[in-house]
């Protein structure tokens, strides 16, 4: 697998912040998404026909039809193989769904939502994707008033979909403990790199250390110092995946000034040294590429 010397991030490039259209092998979106990269923005796809192969944070799956999954902004995938798969795509910045949307939305603490639809949940989705297709030539322009609901409505039936299809049962647990969690979660995303304590998020949420760790412990079954050092392997397992960037470099990113430290750190938790993890995902790259 080529690599580069950091993971290439796709924008959004549409004024009205949203996107919506027919995909097949040859899209040019689906051609750059043979590359390893992120987006800026959530991203939906809908699989009609065949199967698509893709690589989320280095898990490789195989999605038939049928599969609608939802992306969010940062996560690394990457399409392996298309076959003669075709299918919808929408996406879409945070800003165009509603407020009910997006809560629903961030009270899932999955990253990304895959979602094996039944036939009339499939047909559903299709309406609304025509729908979305369709009226910029009904309205000569991007509808905002009539596109957003319509957009909001589908991310809350993914969630509905999502639910019935995990099984998910979260009666036991408070929202407030959801919505805490989430927030939690996010501000690791946005500051791992800087801060690794968890006393200070806590203090970022104007709650006790102790409230956060007994609610994250509660909701995700792991500490709030297990979800850091997630966040900081996720990163790093991503950069030597995906990048040729030194483990000395690597390190800085992460926020460590110890290399020693940080290959000592790894090394717990992966079980093997960054450059024996690297290696052994490129040899393994390499035969499913080959594949």
């Amino acid at each position: 697998m080529p690599k580069n010397d950091s993971i290439t991030l796709n924008r959004m490039d549409y004024s009205s912040g949203i996107a919506v259209g027919i995909w097949n092998g040859s899209t040019p979106g689906i051609i750059k998404a043979l590359s390893p990269h992120r987006h800026d923005h959530y991203t939906c796809m809908l699989i009609e026909a065949d199967q698509l192969e893709v690589v989320f944070d280095f898990k490789h799956l195989t999605m038939p039809v049928g599969t609608l999954f939802i992306s969010p902004p940062g996560q690394v995938h990457q399409i392996l193989e298309t076959l003669s798969a075709t299918g919808c795509y929408l996406s879409f910045e945070s800003r165009h769904i509603g407020r009910t949307a997006q809560t629903r939305l961030d009270n899932l603490l999955e990253e990304t939502l895959i979602i094996a639809l039944s036939n009339n949940e499939r047909d559903w989705f299709r309406t609304i994707f025509d729908s979305m297709m369709k009226l910029q030539d009904l309205n000569d322009s991007a509808y905002r008033q009539v596109e957003e609901p319509l957009l909001s409505a589908f991310i809350e039936q993914a969630v509905l979909c999502y639910k019935r299809q995990s099984f998910i049962n979260s009666e036991s647990i408070s929202l407030r403990s959801i919505s805490l969690t989430k927030e939690f979660r996010n501000l690791v995303k946005s500051h791992f790199r800087s801060i690794k304590r968890p006393s200070e998020f806590a203090e970022m949420l104007n709650i006790t250390v102790g409230h956060l760790s007994d609610t994250v412990k509660k909701v995700t079954g792991l500490s709030a110092s297990e979800h850091i050092q997630k966040e900081v392997m996720n990163e790093a397992q991503r950069l030597l995946y995906y990048t040729e960037i030194s483990i000395k470099e690597i390190s800085y990113q992460l926020g460590y000034q110890d290399t020693k430290y940080f290959i000592r750190l790894f090394s717990k938790k992966a079980g093997c040294s960054p450059s024996e993890y690297r290696k052994k995902y490129a040899e393994n790259s390499d035969q499913t590429l080959d594949h």
